[in-house]
């Protein structure tokens, strides 16, 4: 039984890239997550990526081109909208107390375009001070720390993190300004 614990387990090669397994991955990853067309594009892209790195002959182009395929299908679907996409994350970012600094660059990563980026950024309610402070309130920092020593001590360090967080300088310094919540 020892032995057979000691020898190294064989991996597994990857499954053969089709058109209809690319259209499955896709689908499946649909179920579980809202993205955007570029995300799923990366997402499909590594899994070919990963089975043409196996298979070195194989050719990469016919699978590039399925893709632009499948994902321009599943737009014309409404399986991936990637202004509904971006809103459904700004709601949680804003949730979350994010600066819209952190926002345009996340939803930029995913591959949403600036224009939609920002006219769904204008729809929202905003208030700059309000999700540093819930920030603040999360990461128990600045009037949110036990007690005022500690306060005067880690003051520069919540400054940062504010300031590291997205938000401006001025807004991190009222919030540090505050009396304990």
């Amino acid at each position: 039984m020892a032995e057979e614990d000691d020898k190294p387990k064989r991996q597994r090669g990857a499954k053969k890239i089709t058109k209809q397994r690319l259209k499955n991955i896709a689908l499946y990853y649909l179920q579980r997550f809202e993205t955007s067309s570029e995300n799923l594009k990366s997402v499909l892209m590594r899994r070919v990526n990963d089975y043409a790195y196996q298979n070195p002959e194989w050719n990469r182009q016919e699978a590039v081109d399925w893709i632009e395929e499948i994902v321009t299908q599943f737009e014309g679907y409404g399986y991936v909208d990637d202004a509904r996409f971006a809103e459904m994350k700004i709601k949680d970012y804003l949730a979350a107390g994010k600066s819209v600094r952190y926002i345009k660059g996340k939803l930029q990563l995913k591959g949403v375009d600036e224009t939609t980026i920002d006219s769904l950024l204008e729809e929202q309610e905003y208030d700059e001070y309000a999700s540093a402070l819930r920030l603040a309130k999360k990461k128990r920092i600045g009037p949110f720390r036990a007690d005022e020593e500690s306060r005067k001590e880690n003051r520069q360090k919540d400054l940062g993190t504010i300031v590291r967080a997205g938000f401006s300088y001025d807004v991190a310094q009222k919030i540090l300004e505050e009396e304990m919540v």
